[in-house]
């Protein structure tokens, strides 16, 4: 365990959890249902994340907020069994560096998911998703993983776009409309800029979202008010098969809400007993100004 480092049991808000906590930075993650990482900040500090457990449902399925892991299946991601609930106590192992979480197997598709928590530096951890096929039959899909961001006043999102290569190239998938009614924000929309090497977003409240290759894989926030940069990264596999072609996403709910940082990994078949995983990298830091593409790529190089 590095100086200054914690990992305990908590309560957070009624719930069984476990904390994370650094000089640098405090992560909380539920124990109770999940798994779910519900707060992420400065120790100290406000919540980074969306947190409202029980406002925005869907049958059983409620949203809460925080950050979430959900399988994909191919061609239907938005599908009915995407938003099956997740509402059942998750399995904690600790460890010196860390935690992990371990949901209860899936009485239809017979699949077990969770994530580790390995903390790499004080302003840095790693989150390892997995799902495994605990079935006899065979499962295919991906996992997604959606962090649902709390944007406070002039906050800018930055997908850092392209390989550097002479041949190079990013893909924009733009939506006018999308499962459960949700849309009205339509193709031309101001609140997405595309720059000279990055998709930036300044959300204006209208809901809407877009799905992008980027093969940095990184998706940054940057709050002017509370002077944080929050990044996370999730490494790009050219030759894989990803949903529509693309890696990363970002999604505004209505009236700033919350903006859902979205990274999508390659879609597998799985045998019985056969795992897949997706590693993303977060970033915690003070900063009085937003990084550049160029500097965010650097940030994740030097971790």
């Amino acid at each position: 365990m590095r100086a200054g480092t914690t990992v305990k049991r908590i309560k957070f808000q009624g719930f069984d959890a476990v904390e994370l906590l650094t000089p640098a930075l405090r992560l909380v993650a539920l124990t109770a249902m999940g798994p779910r990482v519900a707060f992420l900040g400065l120790p100290g500090g406000d919540n980074l994340l969306l947190w409202t457990p029980g406002k925005y449902r869907r049958g059983k399925w409620d949203l809460m907020g925080g950050h979430r892991l959900w399988l994909a299946r191919p061609g239907a991601d938005e599908a009915e069994e995407t938003y099956a609930a997740d509402n059942h106590p998750c399995h904690l192992d600790t460890h010196p560096d860390g935690f992990t979480l371990t949901a209860p197997v899936d009485p239809v598709h017979h699949t077990r998911r969770g994530f580790r928590v390995t903390l790499l530096a004080p302003d840095r951890v790693a989150l390892d998703h997995f799902v495994r096929n605990e079935s006899d039959m065979l499962w295919s899909g991906g996992l997604w993983t959606l962090t649902c961001s709390l944007p406070s006043k002039g906050a800018t999102y930055t997908v850092p776009l392209g390989d550097g290569s002479s041949w190079d190239y990013a893909t924009v998938i733009s939506f006018r409309t999308w499962g459960g009614g949700h849309g009205g924000g339509g193709f031309n929309d101001p609140q997405f800029k595309l720059t000279d090497d990055a998709l930036v977003l300044h959300p204006s409240g209208r809901e809407n979202k877009r799905m992008l290759k980027a093969d940095p894989g990184i998706i940054a926030l940057h709050d002017p008010v509370r002077r944080l940069l929050f990044a996370k990264q999730a490494a790009y596999q050219p030759d894989a098969s990803y949903p529509l072609g693309t890696n990363l996403a970002l999604y505004v709910g209505p009236k700033n809400f919350m903006v859902e940082m979205e990274a999508m990994g390659p879609t597998v078949t799985l045998k019985p007993g056969q795992s897949l995983g997706l590693r993303e990298t977060w970033l915690l830091s003070s900063t009085k100004s937003a990084s550049t593409p160029k500097a965010l790529r650097g940030l994740f190089a030097a971790g």
